[in-house]
């Protein structure tokens, strides 16, 4: 373990050669080839009421997507893909497959390996991105009704998109000056290269009937009555915005930072050589957010990184894969430790110092003993909230923090939904926000025709 250090933190830019960025944030999955796919497809045994496609919060018809890719009918595969989930393309990047769909295909049992289902997932709906004609569906005509939407992430994309499909008009109301919410800020970029996200919101804008407002944040109360008043219904898929914070002495210090204002800084620099990284850096915890800024931080340089987490490795929410792609990166995994200082050294963090853990009587509870590591960035990532004081006062009802919904994603406000990481309960998945958006946006569509 290493010590804190009383000399200056070492942080800075362009601890690589130049051309070894992109190689180092270079696509973490290559494409398959179409012989590949081809093959892959093949080990398919298409089965009837076959698990992953129940598996598949957005419920893709899995057997039926991978059967045209077998055909050669590429631009067929896409469409099933699309059809159930329009975020299809980015999904197949950054869906836990090995957790949802690819855990319970039956090769597992068979030869031990699952279907690649995701990067034929890929396979497909990139053919289809990349062609002449990439707009497979048609706008129903205009309804004249209109729908506001709160946050063009995944889940507000994908009910403006059915939304628009069914011919109503959208404004879509977003806090940043670019569309895509975690697609385009809070993903690492090794998972998302060639600016995949933007392309994907242009192919969900192409439909037609979408407007995006940006750098719009639901502030006030008034804005979400006018809203309510000017439109036919609202969609609320804001996300989470604030940060958990860990609660300790030195947090304030320089060198102390949100892990996805790390990453959402890291998505938007074009020059990475000119992005300055910690040499020691200290990731504070145990989720899919974690892995990335803790790998990124490794591929921009830092000699050291260690991913902190208080809990067991059981009960990490990274999957088993991300854990093993950060342990192949070079980043060191602890596990029983929770942050009780941050240490600093004029002004700015040079350590810090975690309190061993143990569940007794099925309670986390210190054991008495402590570590110190040195660290010149610490990025914390130990979960997101709502934050936001305007839903409770506008009278939403919320649970644990969040809105809550029926199923549907109806609120307690009349004409009001809500989806996404905003939307009480789920699993804070991008598939399950996409999921969210498109059972609202039928259920508005219901609302508006009655």
């Amino acid at each position: 373990m290493s010590t804190p250090s009383s000399s200056p933190a070492d942080v800075r830019a362009g601890r690589l050669a130049s051309e070894e960025y992109a190689k180092r944030f270079a696509d973490a999955t290559p494409r398959f080839t179409e012989s590949q796919a081809l093959l892959e497809a093949e080990r398919c045994l298409y089965c009837y009421d076959a698990p992953c496609a129940t598996a598949c919060p957005t419920s893709i018809d899995v057997p039926s997507f991978i059967k045209r890719i077998a055909d050669g009918n590429l631009r067929g595969s896409a469409k099933a893909i699309l059809e159930s989930n329009p975020l299809g393309g980015m999904c197949a990047r950054v869906c836990p497959t090995e957790n949802l769909c690819e855990a319970v295909c039956v090769r597992n049992t068979q030869e031990d390996r699952p279907v690649a289902i995701g990067r034929l997932q890929r396979h497909a709906v990139d053919a289809l991105m990349e062609s002449d004609k990439p707009q497979i569906f048609t706008r129903a005509p205009a309804t004249g009704k209109k729908v506001a939407v709160v946050g063009a992430g995944p889940a507000g994309l994908a009910c403006a998109y059915t939304l628009a499909r069914e011919g109503h008009d959208v404004v879509v109301f977003d806090a940043k000056p670019k569309a895509g919410g975690l697609n385009e800020y809070g993903l690492a970029s090794y998972k998302t290269p060639g600016d995949f996200a933007q392309r994907e919101v242009q192919w969900l804008l192409d439909i037609g009937g979408i407007t995006i407002q940006h750098n719009w944040k639901l502030e006030t109360v008034a804005q979400l009555e006018t809203l309510r008043k000017d439109y036919a219904a609202v969609f609320l898929g804001m996300g989470l915005a604030t940060t958990q914070q860990l609660g300790v002495v030195g947090e304030t210090l320089q060198g102390v930072q949100d892990a996805v204002e790390f990453i959402a800084t890291l998505r938007q620099t074009e020059d990475l050589s000119t992005l300055p990284v910690g040499r020691r850096v200290v990731v504070i915890g145990g989720g899919m957010t974690a892995v990335d800024a803790a790998v990124q931080s490794k591929l921009l340089g830092a000699e050291e990184v260690h991913m902190v987490y208080r809990r067991g490795p059981e009960s990490l929410s990274a999957s088993t894969a991300e854990q093993e792609w950060a342990q192949t990166n070079g980043v060191t995994i602890h596990h029983w430790l929770a942050p009780v200082e941050v240490l600093g050294h004029s002004g700015h963090v040079s350590g810090i110092t975690f309190a061993h853990q143990a569940m007794v009587d099925g309670k986390l509870t210190p054991t008495g003993e402590t570590t110190t590591l040195a660290a010149d960035t610490v990025l914390k990532a130990i979960g997101q909230k709502l934050g936001n004081p305007v839903l409770a006062e506008a009278g939403l009802t919320l649970s644990g923090g969040k809105i809550a919904t029926d199923a549907e994603g109806t609120t307690n406000l009349k004409g009001v939904w809500a989806g996404g990481d905003c939307r009480a309960g789920g699993l804070d998945l991008t598939v399950e926000a996409v999921e969210h958006g498109k059972l609202a946006a039928k259920a508005i569509h219901a609302y508006l025709k009655a």
